[in-house]
């Protein structure tokens, strides 16, 4: 058995999974927000911390659950700053967090930021690009900076709170935070340029198993993954054609492992950019925020025509290609449409030139019939798969530290 902490950005999960990789127990939390010492929403890491003690506890006095190994996915671009003695020494900024304009002007005229941005594969995304977090600290608050000993992203300070071991992970480095060099493979030179390398961890992969004593039970522990790369493990594992992930949901997000063409300053400039793999390969990406204009506009048409937004949803695929639709039918069927065609122009990026034969479409749109029926149109050489994996980014956690090949 394997426990998995899956931390997002609103709900923290907790899975075991069996033998099989069957979710066995489950357990969601919500935390509220606190405030910065600047007034700004943000996450308590110090009550997910406890939870995550609390819940592995927990599980270990049932006796049902025999689990020998703990591993975390966890949202990218958040950083736990600690001292020397390991405690924690700033909030857990909020990536929406505003970041100065003077600040970006002072990083353009330094480093030139259109550049940065391209070497990096990651859009100007102010705190969403970790390392310009610490670039922050570094000429906002500089006391606070000088108190850091190490900056680890949010799965990797969860190993080390309960390992001890200080480690940066390739999928943490390699998520829009402006740190990493694709081209060099290694730490860009702005990066080692302030000095913010000393800030940070050694490297080690994402599949190496940390061995520690937890309330007299030995385990071993994962050092963590990007929750998006670790979402991709999954389908790796399990396809041997080329393919692109579309994950669905407030940001429709396409994600292709086998795209390995340079970002071009066009890509850049349309929202695409690079994850890292597991095993440090490029994963070009592009996002749409479909989902979240989806839920406006069905809200809109609910109210305009006096019915439950459910009842767009129920409607048979067959009968909204018909003519004979009423207004309400045509107008939901033009909402869809439009939605396919700029999701194939968002996917089209990351697909260019790669030979890609399956798309494969999780989240809230996979359970979408004309959505799917749409893009299955949009594409008629590729196989549009319906994703059948449940919880995909803490099933990819627990393949990883089982080494399953």
């Amino acid at each position: 058995m394997i426990a998995i902490f899956d931390i997002g950005k609103t709900n923290k999960k907790f899975f075991i999974f069996d033998e099989g990789y069957k979710i066995v127990f489950e357990e969601s939390i919500f935390f509220q927000e606190i405030e910065d010492e600047d007034g700004f929403a943000c996450e308590d890491i110090m009550a997910i911390s406890s939870w995550i003690i609390e819940a592995l506890g927990a599980a270990i006095a049932k006796k049902e659950f025999d689990f020998k190994a703990v591993n975390f996915s966890a949202h990218g671009a958040s950083f736990v700053h600690i001292d020397k003695l390991g405690n924690i020494v700033t909030p857990l900024y909020n990536y929406f967090k505003p970041f100065p304009e003077s600040l970006k002007l002072k990083f353009d005229d330094l480093y030139n930021l259109e550049n940065i941005c391209q070497e990096t594969c990651s859009p100007e995304l102010g705190h969403l690009n970790s390392g310009k977090q610490l670039f922050w600290l570094k000429y906002e608050k500089p006391k606070l900076f000088h108190k850091i000993s190490y900056s680890l992203h949010l799965p990797e300070y969860f190993c080390y709170l309960l390992t001890g071991k200080l480690v940066s992970g390739i999928t943490s480095i390699g998520c829009h935070t402006m740190l990493w060099d694709f081209k060099s493979n290694c730490y860009h030179a702005w990066v080692v340029s302030e000095g913010l390398d000393k800030k940070l961890a050694p490297i080690h992969s994402s599949n190496i198993n940390i061995a520690f004593t937890f309330q007299g039970k030995e385990l071993t522990c994962g050092i963590g993954l990007h929750d998006s790369s670790a979402a991709l493990i999954p389908y790796l594992k399990s396809n041997n054609n080329p393919f692109v992930l579309l994950s669905t949901g407030t940001w429709n997000i396409s994600l292709n492992p086998f795209n390995k063409s340079p970002l071009t300053l066009s890509e850049l400039n349309q929202d695409c950019l690079c994850y890292l793999t597991y095993k440090g390969s490029q994963v070009k990406a592009t996002r749409l925020f479909a989902g979240g204009i989806y839920e406006e506009r069905v809200n809109q048409l609910a109210k305009k025509f006096n019915v439950e937004e459910s009842y767009f949803n129920s409607l048979p695929v067959e009968r909204l290609a018909e003519s004979s639709t009423n207004e309400a039918e045509q107008e939901y069927y033009h909402l869809v449409s439009d939605m396919v065609v700029s999701q194939k122009k968002s996917t089209d990026l990351c697909v260019n030139s790669s030979q890609i034969e399956n798309l494969i479409v999780e989240g809230g749109f996979a359970k979408n019939k004309l959505f799917i029926k749409l893009l299955a149109t949009a594409y008629p050489t590729m196989h549009i798969q319906i994703a059948e994996v449940a919880q995909a980014s803490a099933l990819g956690a627990a393949l990883i530290i089982s080494n399953k090949k």
